[in-house]
């Protein structure tokens, strides 16, 4: 990708520089240097890339099936060719380790993949009615534009989970992508969709703080519905002000994600799995484990296992390729995780592992002696910090896993199946894992979230639902007879 095209927006097919007096600063989350500085865009320039969108969007629907297929087969090429280039931006623009990284372009690179398949998946269907001489066709369309807000944690993945399928259905997408990720969240992906030929206006991407475009980009008459990944906060503010302009949203937000461990758990595979489901990206993911709760049969065995493992994971620089820990985000996130931290520790929470704090770097965390209303297990951590809580027995541990507001993901350990999956069934969450930990994505199976942790499903049949509307058109064969 150009020097130059970094530092700009993409707006129908265009390389502009942004209007707004006001700039976003690319920063990198582990050397704190600056990696580029990009004018952002204003209130104009949106409208402009929402125009040019609806434009685009007209022409790129009436194309075959096989045509907007090819355009996708081509960004997988370019996307396999430009791996490296891509890996590379993930770890100096969010602070991915080499492994994160692979692991998203994997995950982003599927979800393209399925897309291919979506143009002839464009199905209506015909059904039978109670009015002589008529026949009932069901017709599903593309929603026109697509607003998608990308977030910072996952950039790539989660911003063309949402961006793949919504063109590949016939919509036009423009992108605003998180301050913290421009690139990745959005200018990367505009670029390899250059690259691979799409026409323009099919796909748009305007950077800029949400204080200044935020609002704009969710009430402007011309989207149809919107894609959010991030916390819940502003999940709730964006289905506010969606709902308002009577505008779809599909919300996936935070999450408070179990693993439970039961007394008849193999632990060896357990603490593996924990330490993934954890630490992976620093437990910056909203599918990262938020707390373990063991049984106590085997609490201290499992307590035990963990701490070595936990300590022999390395952190440090995320482009080394042994790092397993890279940094968080921001000093923000720093701050607020000891602060949670802290006051659990206060609140009778003992400090098993002990990670120092450099920068943004913050080395992984085990606490023991955890109980639920504790902040460091009561709120989503985004970090490196892992809580385990002992319970007495399975009713006790569906409790507590339970007692939260958010439903994302979570996982259950134990070697009768069949029990892991009884306990997981009463577990309120939209999804969850038997013998393996919560950080999963496939793109052909439904992902969401239940009560706080969002609204609507992405991947498979679950997007194309999401990005198409169905119209009946019903026609009379024989004409019918009229009471008046």
């Amino acid at each position: 990708m150009s020097q130059e095209n970094l530092t700009k927006q993409y707006i129908n097919g265009e390389w502009i520089e942004g209007s707004s007096e006001k700039k976003v600063e690319n920063i990198n989350p582990y050397t704190e240097e600056v990696i580029g500085v990009i004018p952002s865009a204003n209130a104009a320039d949106l409208d402009k890339a929402y125009k040019g969108a609806k434009q685009g969007q007209k022409e790129w629907e009436k194309l075959l099936p096989a045509e907007k297929q090819a355009y996708f087969e081509k960004l997988v090429q370019v996307m396999d060719n430009r791996k490296e280039e891509i890996i590379d931006w993930l770890i100096k623009e969010s602070g991915s380790t080499r492994v994160k990284s692979e692991i998203e372009f994997q995950a982003a690179r599927g979800i393209v993949k399925e897309s291919v398949s979506f143009p002839t998946r464009m199905t209506g269907t015909i059904l039978p009615s109670n009015t002589p001489g008529k026949e009932n066709r069901v017709y599903r369309k593309p929603k026109g534009v697509v607003g998608v807000i990308g977030p910072w944690n996952f950039p790539f993945h989660l911003a063309l989970r949402s961006i793949a399928p919504a063109i590949a259905t016939g919509n036009s997408v423009v992108v605003k992508p998180a301050s913290d990720a421009p690139v990745t969240a959005g200018l990367l992906i505009a670029d390899l969709f250059e690259e691979a030929g799409f026409p323009a206006g099919v796909l748009n991407v305007v950077v800029g703080r949400g204080s200044e475009i935020g609002d704009d980009f969710l009430t402007h008459p011309i989207p149809k519905v919107f894609s959010f990944t991030g916390s819940t906060e502003v999940g709730s503010h964006i289905g506010e002000l969606a709902g308002k302009h009577i505008k779809e949203t599909t919300l996936e937000l935070g999450g408070n994600n179990v693993m439970i461990v039961l007394e008849d758990a193999d632990i060896d595979k357990a603490v593996e799995a924990a330490a993934f489901g954890k630490y992976l990206h620093q437990g910056q993911i909203c599918m990262a484990i938020n707390r373990v709760i063991v049984h106590e049969q085997v609490h201290d065995k499992f307590v035990k296992a963990f701490k070595e493992k936990v300590e022999s994971l390395k952190a440090g620089d995320p482009s080394e390729e042994d790092t397993v820990i890279g940094p968080l985000i921001n000093r923000d996130q720093v701050e607020r995780i000891q602060k949670d931290m802290e006051e659990s520790i206060q609140q009778g929470a003992t400090k098993l592992v002990d990670g120092d704090v450099k920068g943004n770097l913050m080395e992984p965390v085990v606490l023991t002696d955890v109980t639920n209303d504790m902040p460091i297990a009561s709120n989503e951590i985004f970090g490196p910090v892992m809580p385990i809580i002992q319970v007495k027995d399975e009713e006790q541990a569906v409790r507590m896993a339970n007692g939260t507001p958010f439903g994302l993901s979570g996982s259950v350990f134990t070697e009768d199946r069949h029990r892991g999956v009884q306990i997981a069934d009463q577990i309120e969450t939209g999804m969850i894992h038997v013998n393996d930990q919560s950080v999963n994505d496939e793109a052909h199976v439904a992902f969401g979230g239940e009560k706080d942790s969002g609204l609507g499903r992405f991947n498979g049949q679950w997007a194309i639902d999401k990005f198409t509307t169905e119209k009946w058109i019903s026609v009379q064969n024989e004409y019918r007879q009229f009471p008046f």
